[in-house]
């Protein structure tokens, strides 16, 4: 498959897009700062910090994503693991839609577009742990199609992030964190022109991934409410 995720994705999010390519926005860093998010459902102790770098902007974006450690034990373990080998550091955005979803996750996205972008993955595969929603800022993991795939199980690495609620896709992956801070940041990125695969123009990409205290300073140097 071009990417390992479903396609009825595409149709759906290309009835949002729009004359993309012709929008000139505003540099990443004119983003007004984040506020921190209650999340929908109950968040572990550690969180995921992703910092983004758009083209050759030198200040990176912040993206803070909780972790469902309850409802996808298993899931959050293999992306902690990853991210604490530095799995992600240089991965691009691979796939986006405008308001809709920013995908991430495959190690040849490193290389920009070419045949194998979205088809990547750390080569083994993670149970299907699905029980929570697709709710906005849902942080969900890609994998390939019921037909070669009937357990649903999940892509080693490859995930992506709602941008809207997509209750269209409950019980079909495994949803296993949502963004609390930086929600802003992946909206923007949504908008960057593409191209015909739907990858960005410009190159941006996870700078670094970390494992954090939940607690931490948020964008305005004071310290987020424990969530």
């Amino acid at each position: 498959m071009r990417n390992v995720f479903l396609a009825s994705i595409a149709v759906t999010a290309g009835l949002v897009l729009s004359a993309c390519a012709t929008k000139q926005p505003p540099p990443a860093s004119d983003i007004p700062a984040s506020t921190p998010r209650t999340p929908a459902a109950p968040i572990g102790p550690e969180v995921a910090v992703m910092n983004i770098q758009f083209g050759k902007e030198r200040q990176t974006q912040r993206v803070v994503i909780g972790l469902y450690d309850d409802a996808a034990p298993q899931t959050v373990a293999n992306f902690k693991e990853l991210i604490r080998r530095r799995y992600y550091n240089g991965m691009r955005f691979h796939r986006v839609f405008e308001n809709y979803l920013v995908q991430t996750g495959d190690p040849y996205s490193r290389r920009g577009d070419n045949p194998r972008s979205g088809t990547g993955g750390p080569g083994y595969t993670v149970p299907a742990e699905i029980k929570r929603k697709h709710v906005l800022g849902a942080v969900a993991t890609s994998r390939l199609d019921d037909d070669v795939n009937p357990t649903r199980a999940s892509n080693g690495s490859q995930f992506y992030v709602c941008l809207q609620p997509m209750p269209q896709l409950d019980g079909q992956y495994t949803v296993f964190g949502e963004v609390i801070e930086g929600l802003e940041i992946l909206n923007y990125l949504s908008g960057r022109p593409t191209d015909s695969n739907d990858f960005p123009l410009e190159k941006i990409v996870i700078k670094t991934m970390s494992i954090e205290p939940r607690v931490a300073e948020t964008a305005a140097g004071q310290a987020a409410p424990r969530l």
